[in-house]
Order: C-alpha cells, then structure tokens, then sequence
C-alpha cells in the first residue's frame, strides 16, 4: 500500500553495527520504516492515545518508546514505500538497519537467502506468547519452520462507502446499513442507479502509477470463487474461466464508466474524502484517516462514513485478499546489547499493538481481538469476519512482490482495454512462470 504523506530518506542512515551508546548509556539501533512523515504533528507526541493513522501512530509508538526505555534508544529511518530496492542496497553495501518493516509477503525472499535472524528462542526470552498471534499472523512471519518476524498487523482490502451519496442514491436499508451487491448482476445495477441518482462514478479507483489496485482486487474476486490458482507454488494457473469472468468484470466496470480513471494512490485518497465517488476500494490503513474526518463538520464525508469487507460479489467464498507488515532483525555483526535492545523494541510493539489496531488494521494478537476494548472500536464488528477471511498466497510462492506488480500490470492493461482479456491473462501467467522458473 501506498502512504498519502511525503515521504524521505532524510539522511538519517546509521551504520548498523555501529550502536554506539549514548550518554545515558543507552544502545542505539535503527529501524526502517514507511508509513509516511509527519514530524511537524506528531514529532514530540508521547502519549499514543492522541495519534492518529499510521504516520502518526508509528511516530508516537517510537516517540513512547525512547522517553520510557531506560536501555534503547531507536533512531527511525523513514524510507518511500515499499522501501525494498533501498534495503537491499543497504544490504550488499554491508550496512543494513539493525530491525526493518516488512511485508510478511516478501520475509522469504530474505529469510532463504539467510539474510533475517530466527526469532523463536529471543520472543520465549522475552516473554512473547506465539500462542497468542493470530492463525494468519503466525503463518505469515513463519518461514520453514522458523518465526522470522514480529508480526504487526493483518491488513486487508475493503469498501469505503460514503454513506451520503449511497442515501442519495438509496442505496442504504433501514438500519442505516449500506446495501451491497450480491452478485455481478447486483453490482452493475447498483453502480447504474448510483451514476444515475449522483451524477457521480460508484467507485474511486487508484489506476494509475501503481498495480496494487489490480492485484488485490482481482486475487480477491479469483479467490471468492474458490480458485486455486497457485496450486502449484512453483507454477500460476490463470486459464480458467474465473480468471477470465473476474478479469472480464473489470473490464466491464471500466468501460462502462463505473470506476474514476487516470487517479493515483494520493488523488483517489483525496478524492473520496471530497466526496467524487460512492466506494473506494482500498485497505484497513485508511479506516481510522476517513473516520476521523467524518467527523468534522462542512466536509463530504461529514456524519457519513461507512466501511464494510470487500462483498461477496462471487457465491463461493467470502475470502478477500490480505497481507501482513512485520518487523524483522537483519543478520549482522550485532552486539549482544544490541540485539537485546532490538528485541525490547519488539516486545514494546507487542504490548502495544491495540494502538496500532486503531489504525484500521487488524491486531496480530487474539487477545486482543478478543477484547472488549478492540470491539469498542469503530466499525470492528464488520470487520471481525476478516481475521479469518484475510487470504494471503501460499506461504511457499516465492517472489510475491515481484509476481504482484506482473499480474497487476497486465490485469491493469486488460481493465483498461490495452489488451484483451485473454491476452492479459496468458501473459501475466507466462511472465510469472518464467520468472519462478528464473528463481528456483
């Protein structure tokens, strides 16, 4: 996912391995990040409770952190997401941050190369109950066997709904809920008769400058109709015919002029706050941005949002697409008190991953998800089902994120009428194949 903030490098590199001590005798470790830069809010913010989105949430988790750790300190690296080419740079330059974010999609590129530390033995030490994660979050951060992350959060693709143009578009039930589609008749209906009462597209999305839109829409729609198109985690399969109906689907949308076109990642953020559209299809991480600004007076989405999983459209399943940031320790020459400060760090994102959650993700912990305090959260009951529904690819496929940008390339170029659907398709397939067939 992308951040709508600027984002730097900002010069603050740390050679790891260096963890000279302050003068309070602290070690200090870098950490790697994205989520964007928000210093000028949130830069001296200590208290948690009075941050908001992930910019701000991170920046005040580590803020926290510094001022109450009598041992470490964290100097934060902010890096432009996805932040890999810059890691493996640092990498081969043998200057690595001491601990990285990471999607849990990408963690076995690097742990099969022997590049990230095992973790289980340092989390026993400290007090971290691996019972306690998630079935998808201790999946997602194990590795043949090994845990080789700390997990943060399960994130997952939904449908932001401005509930005001839904009503003018009645579109809402009489409990206040938006009406969804059940179908791709269903769908199709919905968005004619909301293009028709709003004057406005039924859905904002981000095309342009990125394929993630693509990718997680369309793994979505292939595994809501039980498609298994990894089967083989050496080898994709996309000649099927739900493939093709759930290419074909967004193809139709677009030329139909359903969809916004031409909007990257930051317009189609601003463009559903300014109320141009009905359903924005994006992740967990914007749930707490458009809350909060539902609640200002005088704006389109004043007293009038709404967030729901990604529907049904497809009778076979209710799974939708999902993936995991993480936190990882990269191998190198750390000293003992390094490590120790680093794993310090982690069991603090661990107690505090309810503040995290606020952001819209879904907490790693069953604890929490189980608790009355996380259920108190805004729209969370909805939300619930995604624990269990959030799909990740097989484990065992490697290369993900390279496979997510060929698939949404070409899905990309069949939705927008580049190519033909069945064009797209045997390419996107070929070039992944030939790519894992590369990698083994």
């Amino acid at each position: 996912m992308r951040k709508l903030s600027t984002v730097l490098l900002a010069g603050l590199v740390v050679t790891a391995g260096a963890g000279a001590a302050l003068a309070a005798d602290k070690t200090e470790i870098s950490v790697s990040r994205f989520f964007g830069a928000c210093e000028a809010d949130y830069g001296s913010v200590t208290d948690v409770t009075k941050a908001n989105g992930e910019c701000g949430i991170i920046t005040a988790l580590i803020n926290k952190f510094n001022a109450e750790s009598p041992t470490t300190v964290v100097k934060p690296e902010i890096v432009e997401w996805p932040g890999y080419d810059q890691l493996t740079a640092r990498i081969r330059s043998g200057e690595p941050p001491v601990i990285s974010v990471m999607h849990e999609a990408v963690i076995s590129n690097y742990s099969s190369r022997g590049l990230l530390e095992p973790l289980d033995e340092d989390f026993a030490k400290a007090g971290i109950d691996v019972n306690d994660m998630t079935d998808a979050a201790r999946q997602g951060v194990t590795k043949d066997g090994k845990i080789y992350a700390m997990p943060f959060d399960t994130h997952t693709w939904l449908w932001h709904i401005n509930m005001n143009l839904f009503k003018q578009a009645g579109l809402v039930d009489e409990a206040g809920k938006p009406i969804l589609p059940k179908s791709t008749e269903e769908l199709f209906a919905q968005a004619e008769q909301f293009k028709q009462k709003t004057g406005k597209p039924y859905f904002i999305s981000t095309l342009a400058n990125e394929t993630a839109f693509y990718t997680r829409t369309f793994d979505t729609l292939l595994y809501q109709q039980n498609a298994d198109f990894f089967a083989d985690p050496n080898k994709v399969n996309f000649s099927s015919p739900e493939a093709k109906g759930a290419l074909q689907l967004l193809s139709d949308i677009y030329t139909k002029d359903y969809t916004t076109k031409n909007q990257d990642y930051a317009a189609s953020v601003s463009s559903f706050a300014a109320g141009d559209g009905g359903v924005f299809i994006c992740g967990t991480w914007l749930v707490d941005t458009y809350d909060q600004e539902a609640k200002k007076e005088g704006v389109a989405l004043s007293n009038g949002y709404a967030v729901m999983p990604f529907p049904q459209i497809y009778s076979g399943s209710p799974r939708v697409w999902a993936d995991g940031h993480s936190w990882v320790l990269l191998k190198q020459d750390l000293s003992d008190a390094q490590r120790a400060s680093a794993i310090e760090f982690m069991k603090f994102l661990w107690d505090n991953n309810y503040e995290w959650a606020r952001t819209g993700h879904l907490p790693i912990r069953k604890s929490i998800i189980d608790s009355d305090q996380f259920k108190a959260l805004p729209f969370r009951a909805d939300l619930a089902p995604l624990a269990v529904n959030g799909t990740a690819l097989p484990a065992a496929v490697k290369l993900q994120f390279s496979i997510q940008d060929i698939e949404g390339e070409e899905v990309g170029s069949a939705m927008r009428g580049d190519k033909p659907v069945d064009q797209a398709l045997a390419d996107a397939e070929s070039r992944i194949n030939e790519l894992l067939a590369n990698a083994k």
